[in-house]
């Protein structure tokens, strides 16, 4: 039995996208331990149904003063000291950037950092916070990566990204998984609503596409009466998130807003197509994995960790990225031909079985890790 620590920087994240992992660690008999910031009662509560022991540390995903930094790595490198573990798996920059440097003490743990995509500092533009974050970024994964024992990739573009710009070690071997991969059980197929039903789910920030979601959804309306188009998701505190007023134009606009959904299996249960136009950097976006588990065609970006969803033509159709008018017509394809829907959610069904069964990608990282 080995004692594995799965290191993250927002604590529900622990159980919406580790959880799988964590349960596959605690059946195989290692001790678990879920570690990152403000773990409330009822994550500490799901963390324990799932086989892990919950514990806080100190990092603030906003806070870039080195000071403040320091205080994290102290907090984690306390942490490691006391409960001396074999294996630390963290994911996102501050936990991998941090993580590395305060288990760098301890030679007997292995540490695997796991890069779930690179984010807004990574996504292209030229901006003055995006320039300065991919700075920073760019300083804290190339001095976290060389002192890991294994580096993981969502996707290959990524990988190539890093090997560009010299953040990857040279003798550094990465694994590259299928995303955080899917729980097909869970994510079971479910029957085609009627008429023609578009959803996305996301977090409210521009680079996520929102906002051409809401002008091709706009157009549309304008167009076909009878069409529905929802989103899920929330507001955030980003540099790039939505204000309310653009939220209400959206909604005035005819998107459906349905909020925050802690199990968007109604919503996704509810659609016939499932739309994320996103920019961001993704590792491999979960919710299209889920929409493909429930057998629901797909439009998304020809963008790093999404591309790697969509079969054109097959289960769905890639447009490109920040172009409201490439996503219109895309999604207008499935309205002037609704009998694509069907056989194209079919085969997003077999792609997700074949390709991104959660199961398959946790031995992956497992057998990363060493364990």
């Amino acid at each position: 039995m080995a004692t594995v620590i799965i290191l993250g920087s927002f604590a529900p994240s622990l159980v919406r996208f580790r959880g799988n992992l964590i349960k596959d660690l605690a059946d195989r008999g290692h001790r678990v331990i879920a570690m990152a910031p403000l773990i409330d009662d009822g994550v500490r509560r799901r963390l324990a149904a799932l086989g892990a022991t919950a514990q806080d540390v100190v990092i603030d995903n906003q806070n870039m003063n080195p000071l403040h930094m320091l205080k994290s790595i102290r907090s984690i490198r306390d942490a490691l000291r006391t409960i001396a573990p074999d294996v630390v798996i963290a994911y996102t920059i501050k936990p991998v950037a941090l993580g590395a440097i305060a288990a760098s003490r301890s030679p007997r743990t292995r540490f695997v950092a796991l890069i779930t995509g690179l984010g807004f500092a990574f996504t292209r533009g030229s901006s003055l916070k995006r320039v300065l974050a991919r700075a920073v970024a760019t300083v804290l994964y190339r001095q976290a990566l060389k002192r890991s024992d294994a580096v993981v990739f969502q996707n290959p573009d990524d990988c190539g990204e890093f090997r560009e710009r010299r953040i990857l070690p040279s003798a550094c071997e990465p694994v590259i998984v299928a995303g955080s991969g899917v729980d097909l059980a869970h994510f079971a197929p479910q029957p085609l609503p009627q008429g023609v039903r578009f959803l996305m789910i996301s977090r409210l920030i521009g680079d996520k596409g929102v906002r051409e979601y809401g002008e091709a959804a706009r157009r549309l309306k304008a167009k076909y009466e009878g069409v529905r188009f929802s989103l899920v998701g929330y507001i955030e505190g980003s540099p790039d998130a939505l204000t309310a007023g653009e939220l209400r134009n959206i909604e005035d606009g005819g998107v459906e807003f349905l909020g925050r959904m802690d199990d968007v299996r109604p919503a996704i249960a509810d659609c016939s197509v499932f739309v994320l136009p996103s920019r961001y950097r993704e590792g491999t976006p979960r919710s299209i994995l889920e929409a493909m588990a429930m057998g629901r065609a797909i439009v998304t970006t020809d963008a790093p960790g999404c591309r790697q969803t969509v079969d054109e033509g097959v289960n769905g159709f890639l447009v490109a990225p920040g172009d409201a008018t490439s996503l219109e017509a895309a999604m207008e394809r499935f309205i002037s031909e609704p009998a694509l829907i069907a056989p194209m959610g079919i085969q997003s069904r077999r792609i997700a079985e074949s390709r991104f069964d959660v199961r398959q990608v946790n031995a992956q990282l497992i057998a990363a890790a060493g364990l």
